[in-house]
């Protein structure tokens, strides 16, 4: 197939090849991949400044997305990617193989650091989902800062650069300059921008607000080595419409509902709550509004129905229209299913790419999907335009919204809308609340947890 860039494709490309370290924050959908390997095609084969190109990305992504878009295009067909994946013995061979581009996972990086140690032979590399790398302690951020003097050029990738807020930009600016414009640790990036929020009685961990004007004062920092660019400046993109759908939960529900977080949210104390403990129940309370909750063996106990009556009567009101349908834990799908069997209709679980083939050749009514399995890399939008949300990632507010674009990009012809199933009075109403919110999703959520632990104690 030719390629013909759009303009801001074309800007894209030249930056790549002008500037040595470039942050590409391009919306989902506008062709990150595609500009990325034509920028390193000419870059290997038309000036010889580049020799051995590293591309650092999530699994699924590493294993298919970056050799199949070679192959797409007639002038990079003949581009060799070699992926580093699988067992050490797999890798060790990968990286002994002839070719372009290695690709590969996220989670293996610390071990390439170590394999070749003072000997790294990648002159170009480039972070494909580049807030993989926001943690600065994490194993992979902490590698890539000791081979950072060996790179000649490094190109990060990602379409949402702080999805938790502005903290998550410092590691990933760092590395492009190494500190240079937003400081050379977390620390005075957090003493330069942000202001620290008063602890909370027993709070086991420090919050940081931005201070007034601090992400403009950013965005002036850091706009000479970063691009970015929004889908719907630059796309002909249908409209996204958000549907809440409230659900009721009726009087044998709503009291074994209360029950259930009552005594949940009492064994916690509300002076010794923690992230961790946050996690924890969150889950449990985001469980029982959808009809179900693991006990202490892990077995599913059913407390209500009502979520999937709720979930039935929108699949009908569809009349037949493909939906995508978001699941959570293990029992959601379980029980999606079963409510499914009798509906006649062609459902099915995603679980790869010959389910991603099915759906968009119009072979599915109901693909079900974990949002974690529904990210990076993947293109539903021909096969519908209906999601539902029966289920709800917690804080992970990236998750979320790279979900909702697997619909909502390029090649989508009808208004995409997302049907959001809400238990009034649950979970539900302060997790969709924390995800709309632009601040701290989880520290949205701490709080959230706390005003429902005091309403039970006073």
């Amino acid at each position: 197939m030719q390629f013909i860039p759009h303009s801001y494709q074309r800007y894209a490309i030249e930056r790549i090849i002008t500037d040595p370290a470039l942050g590409l924050f391009l919306d989902m959908g506008l062709g990150k991949t595609a500009i990325t390997l034509t920028a390193i095609n000419d870059l290997r084969y038309n000036r010889w400044a580049v020799s051995r190109c590293l591309v650092v990305a999530p699994k699924k992504v590493a294993e298919a997305t970056w050799s199949s878009e070679a192959a797409k295009w007639d002038h990079l067909d003949h581009l060799k990617i070699v992926p580093v994946l699988g067992s050490a013995q797999k890798r060790i061979r990968g990286l002994h193989t002839p070719g372009d581009i290695w690709v590969i996972n996220r989670e293996n990086f610390p071990w390439l650091v170590d394999y070749y140690r003072n000997a790294w032979p990648f002159d170009m590399v480039v972070i494909d989902e580049s807030t993989s790398f926001k943690n600065s302690q994490s194993k992979r951020f902490k590698a890539i800062k000791l081979v950072l003097d060996r790179i000649s050029r490094i190109v990060i990738l990602t379409g949402t650069p702080a999805p938790n807020g502005l903290e998550d930009l410092w590691a990933q600016i760092y590395m492009l300059d190494q500190g240079a414009r937003l400081g050379k640790t977390l620390t005075s990036y957090r003493e330069a921008f942000f202001t620290q929020d008063w602890a909370h009685p027993g709070q086991q961990y420090r919050t940081y607000s931005p201070q007034d004007g601090a992400d403009i004062r950013i965005r002036a920092a850091i706009a000479d080595i970063c691009v970015s660019m929004k889908a719907e400046d630059y796309l002909e993109l249908p409209d996204y419409i958000e549907n809440i759908i409230p659900v009721a939960l009726d009087a044998k529900a709503k009291k074994a509902y209360d029950k259930l977080e009552r005594e949940m949210l009492l064994e916690v104390d509300d002076q010794t709550i923690t992230a961790g403990s946050a996690a924890v129940l969150n889950g449990k309370l985001l469980q029982l509004c959808s009809g179900a909750v693991y006990d202490a063996e892990g077995q599913t106990v059913h407390v209500h129905d009502c979520k999937i009556e709720a979930f039935l009567e929108v699949v009908e009101q569809l009349h037949e229209e493909h939906a995508l349908v978001f699941y959570w834990f293990q029992h959601e799908l379980e029980r999606l299913l079963s409510a499914l069997e009798a509906s006649g209709l062609r459902v099915r679980v995603y679980r790869g790419p010959e389910d991603e083939q099915a759906w968009n050749s119009g072979q599915v009514d109901i693909l079900l999907a974990h949002p974690a399995s529904c990210g990076y890399g993947l293109n539903l939008q021909v096969g519908g335009h209906h999601a539902i949300w029966f289920g709800y990632p917690n804080w992970a507010l990236e998750i979320y919204q790279q979900a909702n674009k697997r619909l909502h990009r390029q090649g989508q012809r009808y208004p995409v809308i997302a049907h959001h199933l809400v238990v009034q009075g649950g979970m539900d109403e302060d997790v969709i609340e924390a995800l709309h919110d632009k601040g701290d999703a989880q520290e949205a959520l701490m709080q959230a947890l706390k005003a429902r632990i005091k309403k039970y104690s006073d």
